[in-house]
């Protein structure tokens, strides 16, 4: 078969690095890729938002699988194009993207169909949210109803953090048009996890669970990211939580997506907070979560070519999903000043110094043309080096690591890790350690 998975970071690295273990795969492309992709599959030079090119080429060069990564393009309609033009594709319809690409659309989903989660009030002019500080109490929790790269969630302490960060959101728009509406919540007590689920029309499948660390400093502090590490399973998971989570999430949102004719195919991530009161749903996700899917695709046993073929044709039932017993722990390398302003085009080293059975994962970074006489990133020598592996984003390695324990795969990440530099190198130390807000 051949297969195009389109974006370019983390998550879509360890869905290529996946896929490439399937005995059915023949080819696989990625559009656009990264420096970390391109050992793994033929890159491709077109722009994950470039669906008429996306579409274009997918056609001419006969794919018979178009995998979506991104939040972006989903929500600009990626897969009702492709399907149009006669590409199988992985990935929920335009419709089913805003429960990603708008937080109201979810909330009321959520309501509707009486799934547990925070309380919650919308607001589209900055008079009527400055009138109603702290409504729900503090912290406050303030969200741009659009999509934000993951950083969209300011929750502010007191009223004056309150007013400057609405202020920031709905007047000097730091989030653009994604804060045109501010959806604001009830603040959640206890501990985050993630969920990642297999989706069709019929069936809903977890995935083994994970712990994200949404804050860039440790003992969560500091703004939020798009996540700096993950582990899974998540040690806060037992039987009871998962079926508390099966019986009053996964089961209403399935029959809350038949009930609403939203015909979804393709990974629905749910990020929860484990509140004393139960499971409560934070946000809906319509994609893999990064860096969760490192973890999680580390732990998979099954051919991932065969799920994603299963979702596509409304097959998922019949397909067994095996998962291994051994533990993933997953660090994000990320620039300095991430997730503010950081500079790209950091020479990177060490990356030919970890172990062989860690794999890392590539989020942000690309292949530059050295100059002459430049010395190795590995030997710091002269040589004939032609171009080496640079940074570009704020987000730029997830170093993973896998054991038989939780502790043995942890050790071994930070270890790998500290074999790894780049100039502003920030991450954080405190990844597969349970935090309690």
């Amino acid at each position: 078969m051949k297969v195009l998975v389109v974006g370019s970071g983390g998550r879509e690295h360890a869905i290529c690095w996946k896929l490439k273990q399937s005995p059915k795969l023949d080819e696989l492309y990625c559009a656009p890729g990264n420096a970390g992709i391109a050992k793994d599959a033929v890159c491709v030079d077109i722009k994950a938002e470039d669906i008429e090119g996306i579409c274009a080429w997918a056609k001419e060069n006969d794919i018979d699988l178009a995998v979506i990564g991104p939040e972006v393009p989903l929500a600009m309609g990626i897969v009702d194009a492709l399907e149009e033009a006669g590409i199988k594709t992985f990935g929920p319809n335009k419709k089913c993207a805003q429960l990603e690409a708008s937080k109201s659309f979810t909330k009321s989903f959520l309501a509707r169909h009486n799934i547990p989660t925070a309380g919650y009030k919308e607001y589209t002019d900055k008079e009527s949210l400055l009138a109603d500080v702290g409504i729900y109490g503090y912290p406050m929790v303030l969200k741009a109803d659009g999509l934000a790269a993951g950083k969209g969630v300011v929750i502010p302490e007191n009223e004056a953090d309150a007013i400057a960060a609405i202020e920031e959101m709905m007047g000097d728009k730091v989030f653009g048009s994604a804060a045109d509406k501010i959806v604001v919540e009830e603040f959640l007590t206890g501990v985050e996890a993630s969920m990642l689920c297999f989706v069709d029309e019929n069936t809903i499948v977890p995935m083994e669970s994970a712990q994200d660390y949404k804050r860039i400093f440790d003992g969560d502090k500091g703004p939020n990211t798009g996540g700096m590490g993950t582990y899974s399973p998540s040690l806060l998971f037992n039987e009871e939580v998962e079926q508390q989570i099966r019986e009053q999430i996964l089961e209403p949102t399935l029959a809350g997506f038949q009930k609403d004719g939203l015909d979804f195919k393709g990974v629905l991530f749910i990020g929860l907070m484990l509140s004393e009161a139960g499971p409560k749903v934070i946000e809906f996700n319509n994609r893999f979560g990064d860096p969760e899917t490192q973890s999680v695709l580390m732990r998979l046993d099954s051919d991932l070519l065969d799920i994603f073929l299963a979702v596509a044709d409304n097959k998922l039932a019949d397909v067994e999903i095996k998962w291994k017993d051994e533990r993933a722990v997953c660090v994000v390398l990320a620039s300095g000043g991430y997730p503010g302003s950081y500079e790209k085009g950091k020479l990177i080293s060490g990356l030919d110094d970890v172990d062989e059975d860690v794999v890392v994962f590539h989020a942000g970074t690309k292949l530059a043309t050295m100059p002459e006489g430049s010395k190795c990133a590995s030997c710091q020598d002269d040589c004939d080096m032609k171009a080496a592996v640079v940074t570009s984003g704020g987000r730029v390695l997830g170093v993973t690591a896998t054991g038989a324990t939780h502790d043995e795969a942890r050790a071994k990440a930070f270890d790998n890790v500290k074999r790894i530099s780049f100039e502003g190198m920030q991450y954080r130390n405190d990844i597969g350690l349970i935090n309690r807000h």
